[in-house]
């Protein structure tokens, strides 16, 4: 077993040195003063003494110490889930010390993790029960009330039918928002990259939004006339699904006679960066880090007197990762925000019905 230690360093060496001088040292005095044996005798005795308790002692130390340093190690592979190999054991407490140190490094590390992970999970689950909560108890309270006696009244009874209607189309959007962001963090939704026209796909987006943005006297525009074609590499229903989100919220959050203006600029020679800016109410610098997360939601009120899910802006955040791109907001009390992205320009328009199934999982 001895043979198989790495670095028998002078650790054993000097203890066992260490004893076996102690005890040589301790027979031989005693003998010396019981006169037992004469000067010379006594001294091959301390001579062979010394050599053989030290070899002796060595040996029992050796064991002893390697039977430690192993359960130390195996402690670490069985935790690690590694498979233990003898031949890594070593007597350089420098190098045991260092392992220890990296291996508790590393749990720490993974342990912070699991608890940041712990706390994600409960905040999660908290939402979501909260976003569920709100419409189911609303629905529950219209049926109890028809159930009641309202049931006979056929004003009452359509009034509150359709307000249980759409208290279950708001479940449905936040299943369906739930599933698509699922199916985008674990990899299983596919892009279909394609070559787009992305102002076309944001006139679209405009035509879509114009009666809601009407309604708060919101003007959808451009920054510039865009004669000719900007074309892209991207999956076009995702992105429409971005720039929808992007500007539904400008709308939602901004001013009565206000402006919601998109801007296409080039950033390099193969990336456009696409501008959503709104002159609203703005966002304060300590929700900024936190406001692609899902449920996160600036007005802690619990008001939501502006609907939606709590999840549009964490899919718009995983849209644009999995095309391999990157978005940013920038806002200020009182003056706007602004939330921009970034998208693959591409020259070639002849291939716009070519395309390719594209992993959505973030690399």
């Amino acid at each position: 077993m001895a043979a198989k230690i790495k670095n028998a360093n002078p650790f054993v060496l000097r203890y066992a040195l260490y004893f076996s001088l102690i005890v040589t040292l301790f027979v031989t005095s005693l003998l010396y003063i019981l006169g037992l044996s004469e000067p010379l005798m006594i001294f091959v005795f301390f001579v062979l003494s010394l050599i053989s308790s030290f070899l002796i002692l060595r040996v029992g130390i050796e064991n002893y110490v390697l039977k430690l340093i192993k359960e130390v190690y195996s402690e670490v592979s069985l935790l690690e889930g590694i498979q233990f190999s003898e031949g890594s054991v070593t007597f350089d407490l420098e190098s045991l010390t260092s392992d220890i140190e990296k291996f508790a490094r590393g749990k720490k590390i993974e342990i912070d993790t699991l608890k940041i992970r712990e706390e994600y999970r409960k905040d999660f689950l908290g939402n979501v029960a909260h976003e569920m909560k709100t419409p189911l108890f609303t629905i529950q309270g219209y049926i109890l009330t028809l159930l009641d006696g309202a049931l006979q009244d056929k004003k009452v009874r359509k009034k509150y039918l359709e307000r249980a209607n759409k208290n279950v189309n708001r479940l449905l959007y936040i299943v369906n928002d739930l599933d698509t962001i699922t199916r985008l963090e674990s990899g299983s939704q596919k892009l279909r990259i394609e070559t787009t026209n992305i102002v076309e796909l944001i006139e679209s987006v405009f035509e879509m939004l114009e009666m809601k943005a009407a309604k708060k006297n919101i003007k959808l525009v451009f920054d510039k006339v865009y004669e000719n074609p900007v074309w892209i590499n991207g999956d076009a229903e995702k992105l429409e699904h971005v720039l929808s989100n992007l500007i539904e919220n400008s709308i939602k959050y901004g001013h009565e006679g206000g402006t919601t203006e998109v801007t296409i600029e080039e950033l390099t020679n193969d990336k456009l960066i696409i501008r959503v800016t709104d002159n609203g109410d703005g966002i304060t610098k300590e929700h900024l880090p936190r406001l692609f997360e899902r449920f996160y939601r600036v007005d802690k009120s619990g008001s939501r007197k502006e609907g939606g899910s709590g999840l549009g802006l964490s899919i718009v955040k995983h849209i644009v990762e999995a095309h391999g791109e990157r978005i940013y907001v920038e806002s200020e009390p009182g003056v706007g925000s602004e939330f921009s992205f970034t998208l693959q320009k591409t020259e070639n328009s002849e291939s716009k019905s070519t395309s390719e199934l594209k992993d959505s999982s973030p690399e």
